[in-house]
């Protein structure tokens, strides 16, 4: 961003031109100069003067405290020229600026301008060679607002203090030292703990140009910033010189020796920072809405002028609009921290890995002010090793739409865990949206997919259709029926089963990102469609693209005007598991059905090259069928499955799952599920629709 000059900003005079922070205030201790008509206008720098020659030696004459001659009746700083005044043309800037006060147009040739009524103007630089003073009110008024429009603009902590410096060196201030409070109170919170403030940033006016100021210029090595001679961190004790100067909140001037012993206790007995004598340092509190959180040092070098006492009101407005940003910026990222930790709960922080499958996902909010939303999606890994692919959208991107959303994806979790079909959720979660709310609407597509089977079932809510991407690089839109938003009510979902080859990508999405502005969905899926197959192209026929690339590819896809909505993505690439990986039987709730089940799980893992596990497989299974016999009344089911590890499934009619206890001594039974927790890798018990599974998995060798 190019910081636009104003007014108070020009090169003045006494001030090097090639310096690009801007000019440093006008003396305050105006030149002499004889005269006794009103203040004239100035010409900006740059205006040559009428005359040709040079402008000689100011005359002695009473001068006023701002700088301008005063005439001989005492006229008004402000007043007009006389009627009987000539109206001069001013003639336009030259191309080049002066490093002097130009001389007025219309004035003859000399060493001096004589206007009408004896006013007398000279061109010449202060004797130091010194910046002219501000030798206006109105002078002030106009860095003040620029400052603090300058201070507003920051949205962060570091833009504000950056801000505050950058604004007071060097026109302000040779130097600036900014103390906030650690930690800094948020709201309304009380703190706990002393006072203590941190140096939290610097600024000064460059090496270069300081040949002979009072700040020392550290070596080469090191970094050119003046927390190196300071202290970094300082307690206030309650009662000390610099927490009386805290308390009074107004800014104050360094040489009265209570702001001088605050100084000494706020830079530390060590520091290195020599502090010019003389009113050349303005100690100023920051004090935000409820209290003081910090402390502004302003100090100029021993060859400038010293601060005029109306520089105590301008302290006291940078410091005031600062703590009150500061305040503000604190404020803003607390709630930025919830709102991203609000999302990082709704969301899931991994994603799990399931057999047969593997997943990648990503999640874009609609910008970073609004980082919350109502776009979700998840990975439940369901009984049998399938797993269900959800993704949703709910209406708007804000913080009611992240609460709806978290219900919504909860209500998802525990209706997956009941083994329910897609189109039993989906109608189970436009209830849930009907009890929260008339105008609860969302979008919802929830998929099952089955590694055994090689095949995944499909229910749609009004939600955008999947995309598949097959192995040799085709990428096909899923026909599923559109169905009704979640929230409308009395909408009956339906479902279809499709192929699911190994080796196929199905992306999961919201409208995010397909649709804009700039384009409609359907244009936004094509797009999409035609992505995915330049993609796949790169990796050729036989090999799919690696989803994480693919995730970030499509993600590319998104023009600069293509943001408007929270993007969601779940990308999953479907391996399955081989028929000859999987062994299943039915078997009878009979005394027999244990022994049956141990010979043909010793067959089985015989078959696979898998003898060493046979014992523990052995005593596993008979355990946990023995229990599925006592209390089923339909055939029991058993499944093995060979990945990279041993699954073993026993899937019986009863619902009622079974629980981990300890059997006491004198009981014949209830050791089964003991063994099973600690011989087994991993167990677990799954309540189906049509009864439960439990299955157990052991590491291959």
């Amino acid at each position: 961003m190019t910081e636009q000059p104003t007014s108070f900003e020009r090169p003045q005079a006494g001030v090097d031109p090639a310096d690009g922070r801007g000019a440093l205030l006008r003396s305050s201790t105006p030149p002499r100069a004889s005269g006794a008509a009103a203040l004239p206008v100035q010409a900006r720098t740059g205006e040559p003067a009428a005359s040709g020659g040079p402008a000689g030696p100011p005359p002695p004459g009473p001068v006023t405290g701002q700088g301008a001659p005063l005439a001989a009746g005492n006229g008004p700083e402000h007043a007009q020229p006389s009627a009987a005044e000539p109206d001069t043309h001013r003639p336009r800037p030259a191309p080049e600026a002066v490093d002097h006060v130009p001389e007025q147009p219309g004035a003859r040739t000399g060493s001096a301008q004589e206007r009408p009524g004896g006013e007398r103007r000279t061109g010449q630089r202060l004797p130091n060679g010194g910046p002219l003073p501000m030798r206006r009110d109105g002078d002030r008024l106009r860095f003040v607002g620029a400052a603090t429009r300058r201070i507003a603009r920051g949205m962060d902590l570091d833009e504000i203090v950056m801000g505050l410096c950058r604004a007071t060196v060097p026109t302000f201030s040779d130097a600036i030292l900014v103390y906030l409070r650690e930690p800094l109170p948020v709201g309304d919170e009380r703190p706990v703990g002393p006072l203590v403030l941190r140096l939290r940033r610097t600024d000064r006016i460059p090496a270069e140009r300081d040949t002979d100021g009072f700040l020392p210029v550290p070596a080469p090595e090191q970094p050119s910033e003046l927390s190196v001679v300071t202290n970094e961190l300082c307690e206030v004790r309650p009662g000390s010189a610099l927490g009386e100067v805290l308390r009074g909140v107004r800014p104050v001037f360094t040489d009265a020796s209570p702001a001088r012993a605050a100084l000494d206790e706020l830079l530390g007995e060590a520091s290195e920072l020599s502090v010019p004598d003389g009113q050349r340092a303005i100690l100023a509190p920051l004090r935000g809405r409820r209290r003081v959180i910090g402390a502004a040092l302003f100090l100029r070098r021993p060859e400038r002028l010293p601060f005029e006492p109306d520089d105590l009101l301008v302290a006291a407005q940078l410091a005031t609009h600062s703590a009150l940003g500061i305040d503000k910026a604190v404020l803003y990222g607390r709630e930025a921290y919830i709102a991203d930790e609000l999302q990082r709960t709704m969301l899931p922080e991994t994603l799990p890995r399931p057999t047969g499958v593997r997943l990648a996902s990503r999640y874009l909010p609609a910008a970073e002010t609004a980082r919350v939303g109502g776009d979700w999606y998840d990975a439940i890994p369901l009984p049998g090793s399938r797993v269900a692919l959800v993704v949703g959208d709910v209406m708007g991107h804000s913080m009611t739409s992240a609460a709806i959303m978290g219900q919504l994806r909860t209500t998802a979790q525990t209706l997956a865990g009941l083994d329910l079909p897609p189109q039993e959720v989906l109608h189970h979660l436009d209830e849930q949206a009907q009890r929260l709310g008339t105008d609860r609407m969302a979008t919802c597509l929830y998929a099952v997919y089955d590694p055994v089977s090689h095949r995944i079932t499909i229910a749609n809510a009004g939600h955008p259709p999947p995309v598949l991407l097959h192995l040799g690089g085709r990428a096909e839109v899923l026909r599923v029926p559109p169905g009704a938003p979640i929230g409308v009510g009395g909408v009956d979902f339906e479902a279809v089963e499709l192929d699911a080859p190994a080796g196929a990508t199905l992306l999961l999405y919201t409208d995010g990102l397909v649709e804009s502005r700039l384009r409609d969905v359907w244009t936004g899926i094509e797009q999409l469609r035609e992505k995915l197959a330049t993609t796949a192209q790169l990796t050729g026929p036989d090999h799919p693209p690696p989803l994480e690339a693919l995730c970030d590819e499509v993600l590319d896809m998104l023009g600069p005007g293509d943001r408007d909505d929270d993007i969601a993505l779940l990308a999953a690439r479907f391996d399955g598991i081989a028929p000859s990986d999987v062994a299943y039987w039915f078997l009878e709730p009979e005394d027999a059905a244990p022994g049956r089940a141990r010979r043909l799980a010793r067959r089985a893992l015989t078959r696979w090259g898998l003898e060493e596990l046979t014992d523990s497989v052995e005593l596993l299974v008979s355990e946990v069928v023995t229990n599925a016999v006592r209390y089923a009344s339909r055939p029991i089911t058993l499944r093995l499955l060979r990945t990279d590890v041993l699954r073993c499934e026993v899937g019986d009619d009863v619902p009622q799952l079974p629980r981990l206890r300890q059997a006491r001594a004198t009981d014949e039974g209830g050791r089964g599920l003991y063994l099973v927790n600690r011989l087994a890798r991993r167990w677990g018990a799954t309540r189906l629709s049509t009864g439960k599974v439990v299955w157990f998995e052991l590491n291959r060798g």
